[in-house]
């Protein structure tokens, strides 16, 4: 992408976040001529005072093709809100980060990919719930998305790669960067068989601050959420909670009443969280007995880019044609003709009134 370098340089100033970003693309039109604006301008984009100094301080310092150059002796890449390869799932999200750092690759399966979370300090139980459940949804087709945290996170990570599964692995660094040290070995093989994420900019350290953030991308990238043992205070919590939020399902394997390992699941329960006590019940939960191998199949037939772009615009939620049409940048004659036959492949589906969805998970 020829502007790559100026989301880079951005991504890199203080106070300047998805709002702000989107107020300079409305204003300038493009990153590149943000950049070389005056101040003036700036603060006729929106901008404060603090943001304006920051910014440019930033220009200063920052080169964009300083930033090209860091990106590829890391060896990763970068994915924007203008980039197709975005993640249609995180797309959907409020206030989805402007710029994706990827170590590895994704893939189209990530579609259909599901989070599993759960705290640091597993029990015996706990371990033995999540490779059951990790192991089983990977060998079904489901990437497993995780932290690569210290417990529950690191062996769904292993689960899946040991299944011969994707695994993807949302870091609360740079993905040049790897936390906690001792997963730096499970990190390189997620790499290799899945990707590393991150919103940080390279060489971020893992800072207490970006836990919570890192939890939303988590469940941003995921169909639903699955927490296995979370105490009273887990973080796991949070990322149930921005699941919600995001309209995410949320799944949660009950416990022992006496574990404390397992008191925020069963709150989760009593919440509204669908309970599972196996993989075939939660795949059964979403309605994927047979849906991974059908999405393999439609996914194979996806030949029109009309196709491919009204895929991307719908999700789980309804939408009427005009409001597809509109998503989509197409006439609402050619989108209401596309659905029509995708409708036959069986990858949407027409609930009536001219309301549509996905039909892939």
């Amino acid at each position: 992408m020829e502007d790559l370098g100026y989301w880079l340089v951005f991504n890199r100033v203080l106070g300047i976040g998805p709002a702000r970003l989107r107020a300079l693309l409305n204003h300038f039109g493009d990153l590149r001529t943000a950049w070389e604006a005056d101040e003036g301008a700036w603060r006729a984009a929106g901008l404060d005072q603090r943001t304006v100094r920051n910014l440019a301080e930033a220009r200063r310092r920052l080169h964009p093709e300083g930033e090209l150059e860091r990106l590829r002796k890391a060896r990763a890449t970068a994915l924007t809100w203008s980039d197709p390869a975005y993640p249609p799932l995180l797309r959907r999200i409020p206030d989805p980060p402007p710029v994706l750092f990827v170590r590895g690759s994704l893939a189209e399966a990530d579609r259909w990919a599901l989070a599993i979370v759960g705290t640091r300090r597993p029990t015996a139980y706990g371990r033995q719930v999540v490779e059951w459940f990790a192991g089983e949804l990977a060998r079904a087709g489901i990437p497993i998305v995780s932290g690569l945290a210290r417990g529950i996170d690191g062996l769904a990570h292993e689960a899946a790669l040991k299944a011969g599964g994707r695994t993807l692995a949302v870091l609360p660094c740079g993905v040049d960067r790897v936390y906690p040290l001792e997963h730096a070995r499970l990190a390189a093989r997620i790499a290799e068989q899945g990707a590393l994420l991150s919103e940080l900019p390279l060489g971020a350290p893992a800072e207490p601050g970006n836990f919570p953030a890192r939890n939303r991308l988590i469940s941003g990238l995921s169909v639903g959420v699955l927490v296995v043992e979370a105490g009273a205070t887990s973080g796991a919590l949070i990322t149930a909670g921005h699941a919600a939020e995001q309209g995410r399902e949320v799944f949660a394997v009950p416990g022992s009443i006496f574990s404390p390992a397992s008191q925020g699941t069963h709150r989760l329960i009593r919440d509204g969280a669908t309970p599972v006590t196996s993989p075939q019940e939660l795949l059964e939960a979403l309605n994927w007995s047979t849906a991974v191998q059908q999405a393999e199949v439609q996914l194979q037939l996806l030949a029109d880019p009309v196709e491919a772009r009204l895929l991307e615009v719908l999700g789980r939620e309804p939408m009427h044609v005009d409001d597809i049409a509109r998503a989509a940048g197409l006439p609402v004659a050619q989108v209401t003709g596309t659905l029509a036959v995708m409708e036959l492949k069986g990858m949407v589906r027409h609930l009536g009134a001219m309301h549509y969805i996905r039909g892939l998970p």
